[in-house]
């Protein structure tokens, strides 16, 4: 739509990138960033140890921060009792999302895509940045 994403009367946005890239829900950090009119740059690094070190109920905590989960982990999440193999299958997803959380494309697909979501609402528009 040939928006620009910050700039003239936008000039809050960058805030929103900003807020956005810090949260901490991934195992990702960001050593440096930088937020223009049209666009944005990240330098990233995934923190595999610091992956490696959530136990599965603070993967899904996190995943759930992103998005709302699957009817078996938001079980899990608020400690119900699960079966032996409701477990065996929540281990699984616990170790897909654990991989989510490392993996650069699910970070800037989410960030973008909150982005342009807050960006739309505000100007009463459809479409990406």
């Amino acid at each position: 739509r040939r928006a620009f994403l910050c700039g003239e009367s936008f000039e809050h946005r960058p805030e929103w990138v900003e807020d956005k890239l810090l949260a901490e829900v991934f195992c990702i950090d960001v050593a440096a960033y930088a937020v223009m009119s049209n666009h944005y740059h990240v330098a990233l690094h995934i923190n595999v140890s610091q992956a490696g070190k959530l136990s599965d109920l603070e993967v899904i905590q996190r995943w759930h921060q992103l998005l709302k989960g699957s009817l078996l982990s938001q079980r899990y999440y608020r400690d119900e009792i699960l079966l032996k193999a409701e477990q065996d299958v929540l281990a699984g997803i616990a170790a897909t999302s654990r991989k989510h959380l490392q993996d650069i494309s699910w970070f800037m697909c989410l960030i973008n895509e909150g982005i342009a979501r807050q960006a739309n609402k505000e100007g009463q528009c459809a479409g990406r940045f």
